[in-house]
């Protein structure tokens, strides 16, 4: 079976119908952008700096004869987007390959394709109801839309309070799921939480519906702002369907000064679970000095959103050639 798997290695993992599809998905998204009038742009892939988040592993590249720092495979073009939003570019779109390591399964692969977009003046909800849209469009279904808070989806799929529970419930919840005494000891809040909503709370919600789970907890804010009603709150969301994770966005964060201390607090993550820790990414931060409008952004996964409009078993259904066939 090896031997022939490898003899046929050559071969596109996704049928030509799947490829003809991908491609009219694809001038699907380009035509809603243009029709709303956001304009499309392109950014670096490779770049100085890479993401501070903790659940997150940047690819590291060399390119003979550069001088300067260690250059990265960009895991999203967040920041080079937000350098344009603070120079004025007004509303944009991007539809691009990003790369993140330590991540290969069935929803997976370490190259991958991301829409990510940013609208001026537009409130979560509003860009929750334009990414349905968009979804819908792919999809080809007009899908009914469900919202869930963060705090009620864990009460409901998990059975306990994420805001107030000790972390003696997280820790008999994780390991309930797996994780082992140990680690689960180890294990900080956020950490326990990441892995209950990816394995028992995620995979619960849009059975029938696209479902937006937000307002997470502050701590778990990223690049968002705070909810200033109850600033234990972040306005942030997540898109699921199926139960798979198709997007990730927020109100986006403008203040330079908090900015800098959410990633301060990240590198200290890092070097605390012994992950790589690397420079900030300057040219950002000079942005958000700048002046960041006010707006909101998100990623979503485009290859995910084909798989279920295909109903594909794995990513690689939908991709000519997964990193294994590069």
């Amino acid at each position: 079976m090896d031997a022939r798997r490898e003899m046929n290695s050559w071969r596109p993992t996704a049928s030509v119908a799947t490829l003809r599809r991908r491609a009219a998905a694809l001038t699907a998204t380009r035509d809603f952008f243009q029709a709303r009038a956001v304009l499309e742009v392109e950014t670096p892939i490779m770049v100085n700096a890479p993401v501070s988040d903790v659940n997150i592993g940047s690819v590291k590249t060399e390119v003979p004869g550069h001088a300067g720092a260690p250059l990265f495979l960009h895991t999203s073009p967040e920041y080079a987007m937000k350098r344009l939003l603070a120079a004025g570019s007004g509303d944009i779109f991007q539809v691009c390959h990003v790369f993140r390591g330590a991540e290969r399964g069935r929803h997976h692969n370490p190259e991958f394709t991301m829409v990510e977009w940013y609208r001026l003046g537009f409130s979560l909800e509003q860009l929750m109801r334009e990414v349905a849209d968009l979804v819908r469009a792919v999809l080809g279904q007009d899908l009914p839309l469900e919202f869930v808070s963060y705090r009620d989806a864990v009460r409901r799929h998990a059975g306990f309070d994420p805001l107030d529970a000790g972390i003696e419930v997280l820790q008999r919840a994780a390991q309930a799921l797996g994780l082992d005494a140990r680690h689960a000891r180890e294990a900080g809040r956020d950490e326990l939480l990441d892995l209950i909503v990816g394995a028992q709370v995620g995979p619960a919600l849009g059975a029938a519906t696209l479902t937006f789970m937000h307002l997470y907890p502050a701590s778990q804010a990223a690049l968002a702002r705070l909810d200033t009603q109850d600033p234990r709150l972040a306005l942030r969301f997540e898109l699921y369907h199926r139960g798979v994770e198709l997007a990730n966005g927020y109100h986006e964060l403008s203040n330079a000064a908090e900015q800098r201390m959410r990633f301060a607090a990240d590198q200290q993550s890092r070097a605390a679970r012994g992950l790589p820790v690397a420079s900030l990414d300057q040219n950002l931060l000079a942005a958000l000095d700048a002046g960041l409008p006010d707006c909101a952004g998100v990623a979503l996964g485009f290859d995910r959103v084909l798989m279920l409009a295909t109903n594909a078993a794995s990513i690689e259904d939908v991709l000519a050639f997964p990193t294994e066939r590069a």
